[in-house]
């Protein structure tokens, strides 16, 4: 079996006061346009401009991953000119970044269904992937096609493929490997920005036990300032994963019971 980090519902993770992994749902972009009387792709333009400051922010803050929600299944269901605009402009990005990034040490990562990607989009991303393939400072994840269902259905049988006798019986241990992410521990702080309050299937499985932040300041202003405030708000979060406040406070009677 792989080596992986741990489960938060198995074994209590280390907590750091800078989270390692934040996982972010860009939301608002459109919203954003829409009150400057944009048509809605400006907003999505404009909305790299805030992923790259961000980024930025991340790797001078020390945090180790970044996950964000850029296209996820259910947004085929947009108008179809809107999505064609993203397929391109996911593509210019990764084209025009990548070596940044690369200069930057950041490794990028892309999770999600490619089949429905055309085959040029398809070999950037691999290119990219694998010329940050090496690199340690941050790994910047993207989620293009990408849903927390799908993702656990293709883990499921991914694993049934490789190990059929598994389909009597299976561990989180046997399951987690085959997850998308199943390299990076679980995330830390989850930010959604655009005033929803809703998950919006991502990171079903890795965000079990994972601080949500919710901001009602539209994607593509979300910046530095922003980032440290939901940064502050998990500072003061009480992390107990199962356990009481008065364990984590080591209450000399908490301690005498658990002898």
């Amino acid at each position: 079996m792989a080596n992986l980090p741990p489960s938060s519902t198995r074994i209590i993770p280390d907590i750091a006061r800078i989270p390692r992994h934040i996982a972010i749902i860009m939301d608002g972009n459109g919203r954003w346009a829409k009150q400057r009387f944009m048509p809605r792709v400006m907003g999505h333009q404009r909305g790299v401009d805030a992923l790259r400051e961000v980024v930025k922010s991340c790797r001078e803050l020390n945090v180790e991953y970044l996950t964000v929600f850029a296209f996820s299944s259910e947004n085929w269901r947009r108008p179809a000119d809107e999505v064609s605009f993203l397929m391109a402009l996911f593509h210019k990005m990764l084209e025009r970044e990548v070596t940044k990034l690369h200069q930057n040490n950041i490794r990028l990562k892309i999770i999600g269904d490619r089949i429905r990607f055309d085959s040029k989009l398809r070999q950037t991303m691999q290119d990219a992937e694998q010329l940050t393939a090496g690199n340690t400072a941050l790994t910047l994840t993207i989620a293009a096609n990408y849903g927390g269902r799908w993702d656990v259905m293709q883990a499921v049988q991914a694993m049934l493929r490789e190990h059929p006798k598994l389909a009597q019986g299976f561990t989180e241990e046997d399951l987690s490997q085959y997850l998308s992410m199943s390299d990076a521990p679980e995330p830390d702080l989850f930010i959604r920005t655009g005033g929803e309050q809703r998950i919006s299937n991502f990171m079903l499985w890795q965000l079990a036990y994972t601080e949500l932040y919710f901001t009602d300041v539209l994607w593509p202003t979300f910046g530095r300032k922003e980032l440290d405030a939901a940064i502050a708000s998990y500072q003061k979060r009480e992390r107990r994963f199962g356990r009481t406040s008065d364990q984590l406070a080591g209450d000399p009677l908490e301690r005498k019971a658990d002898a």
